[in-house]
Parts: C-alpha cells; sequence; structure tokens
C-alpha cells in the first residue's frame, strides 16, 4: 500500500503525492489492466465516430459537426488524466510535479466546462432543428455551427484561468498527499498552509454559475423540444424526432447527475471514497459511454460506421458516399 508522504514544512511543496487507489499490488495491476482497457476503447469509439463524421457527407451536418467536436474533446479528457492515473498504479510513489498537477487541473476541468458548453451547443442545435425547422438550415448553418464549437473551447478555457491562478498562488509547506487520483481543487485548497475561504466560495460560485446555467439552459431547450414533439400527429415523427434527442439528453443526463454531487461546493466533507468513484464515473466511464449511446441510439450513425469499418476493411480511402 502507498503511504501518504509529508514534506518539510519549512519548505514550500515542489510535488505532490496522488494516493490514488490505496490497495494491494495485485488489486493494482488489475485496476491498471482494466483501466487501460477502458482508455483504449473510449479512443477507438470517440475516433470512429469523428472519423465516420469526417468520410461521411451525409453527416455533414451542424448536428454531427457538434458530435464529432464534443469527441474529439471526450478523448482529450480522458487523456488529461488516465494516462498519469495509469502510470500511477505501477508507480512506488505516484508523484506528480507542482507545475504538472496544476496543469492537469486546468485542462481537466477546462475540458469539462467545454463539455457543458458543447452539450449545451448541441440542445440548441435540436431545439432548431424541430422548433423552428423552416428556419433552421439558414440558422444554423455549417460554417456557424463550426464558428459556435470554436466559441464554446475558447470559453471552456478562458473559465478556470481565475481559480488555476489563485490556487497555485497559495502557500503550500506540506503535508502534500492528495487523496484523489488526479488534482482537484478541493483537496488542492485543503493542503494549503493558510486558510483561504474566499477562494473556496470563488470556486464554489463559478462551479454552480457554470453547472446550473448550462443545466437550465439544457433542460429548458429539450422542454420545448418535448412540446413540440406531442404536438406531431403521426406516432412514426413522435418516434423520429425522439430518436435524434433520445441520445444527447441520456449523456447529458450521465454527465449533470455525476458533477452536480461533486463540484458545486468544492470542498464539501464527502467521503474521499464517494468523491473519488463519482469522479472516475464522469472523467473516465462516461466518455465510454458516450460513442456507446449514440452509435446504439441513432441510426445514421449506425450506418456510417458500418460504412466506415467496411471501407477499412476492404481498404478503401475515398470519401464515404450513399
Amino acid at each position: 500500500m502507498k503511504s501518504p508522504g509529508r514534506s518539510n514544512h519549512s519548505d514550500p511543496v515542489s510535488v505532490f503525492i496522488l494516493l490514488g487507489f490505496p490497495c494491494t499490488w495485485e488489486t493494482q495491476i488489475f485496476l491498471f489492466s482494466l483501466f487501460s482497457v477502458t482508455y483504449v476503447l473510449t479512443l477507438i469509439g470517440n475516433l470512429c465516430i469523428i472519423c465516420s463524421v469526417w468520410w461521411d457527407r451525409c453527416l455533414h451536418t451542424p448536428m454531427y459537426v457538434l458530435l464529432a467536436n464534443f469527441s474529439f474533446l471526450e478523448i482529450w479528457y480522458v487523456t488529461s488524466t488516465v494516462p498519469n492515473m495509469l502510470a500511477n498504479f505501477l508507480s512506488e510513489t505516484s508523484t506528480i510535479s507542482f507545475s504538472g498537477c496544476f496543469l492537469q487541473f486546468y485542462f481537466f476541468f477546462s475540458m469539462g466546462t467545454t463539455e457543458t458548453f458543447l452539450l449545451s451547443a448541441m440542445a440548441f442545435d435540436r431545439y432548431l432543428a424541430i422548433c423552428r425547422p423552416l428556419h433552421y438550415p439558414t440558422v444554423m448553418t455549417v460554417e456557424r455551427c463550426i464558428r459556435t464549437g470554436a466559441c464554446c473551447w475558447v470559453c471552456g478555457f478562458s473559465c478556470f484561468l481565475l481559480p488555476v491562478y489563485l490556487i497555485s498562488q497559495l502557500p503550500f509547506c506540506g503535508p502534500n498527499t492528495i487523496d484523489h487520483f488526479l488534482c482537484d481543487p478541493g483537496p488542492l485548497i485543503k493542503l494549503s498552509c493558510v486558510p483561504a475561504p474566499a477562494i473556496e466560495i470563488t470556486c464554489g460560485i463559478l462551479n454552480s454559475v457554470l453547472i446550473f446555467a448550462t443545466f437550465f439552459f439544457i433542460t429548458g431547450s429539450y422542454t420545448l423540444v418535448i412540446r413540440a414533439v406531442l404536438k406531431v400527429p403521426t406516432a412514426e415523427g413522435r418516434h423520429k424526432a425522439f430518436s435524434t434527442c433520445g441520445s444527447h439528453m441520456a449523456v447529458v443526463s450521465l454527465f449533470y447527475g455525476s458533477i452536480m454531487v461533486m463540484y458545486v461546493s468544492p470542498t464539501a466533507d464527502n467521503l474521499a471514497g464517494v468523491h473519488k468513484i463519482v469522479t472516475l464515473f464522469y472523467s473516465v466511464l462516461t466518455p465510454l459511454f458516450n460513442p456507446l449511446i449514440y452509435s446504439l441510439r441513432n441510426k445514421e450513425m449506425n450506418k456510417a460506421l458500418r460504412k466506415l469499418l467496411t471501407s477499412v476493411r476492404f481498404g478503401q480511402r475515398q470519401p464515404l458516399k450513399n
């Protein structure tokens, strides 16, 4: 079992120890194998979606451009934490440098914030397509969709600049053990040598605004979508409309259901084990489920994936056509 490390209280902390999942060596190897397979499957699943959208001209529409953008984000989202977690399973010390810890903190939470914005953009796209079908082709063009995606990335990576800067300026003089598998703001603030209530409140307010504002926007969009779908006269039309939104709503439920538990109050007295499990769910397992949800529930994506696999099997390099 890995033992928590302490730093000399007179010296500033230069490295942190990520406690991760303390257990026997055999269990560590099992977890390493399990999460390695999960990581590889996540990369393959999301890459398949990106390649399908890229090669199949039928999917060159705003909805699938946003989906490809979302899958690209998921690849980097898991890459910001999982490789380091896998390395720590095989390491005796499980250390991460001071700068490396805050870089991980910044990129992980920036991409998580970008995900909330992309999910909001995807919800708005479905609202326009179903509730404003006559205006949709002129309002949501592919070019505007690309600009929307770029805006989501820029905003997502801007929101956590201030919290990362504020927490990095706190004095850390020991102990230097983070009871987590990633650099999370809550445990980091607790390791500070001085109380930082203002920073805790700032992080809590920022997280609350980001989470609830985007969640209520998505909920409002889908409330209007459901109302519009219920007015569709035919059962076939209602089923088709619901099928285009069902996968997105499933992803939203998985993602928001877990982050609301954790990051509204970043230093809430959650049990460390529960905190790790919930974080593991939305940071590792949700990106694995997303390609499965989209491919299984979406006929167009299912068709494009089959065409992609066929083209790879027979060495076809031309763009896919109907």
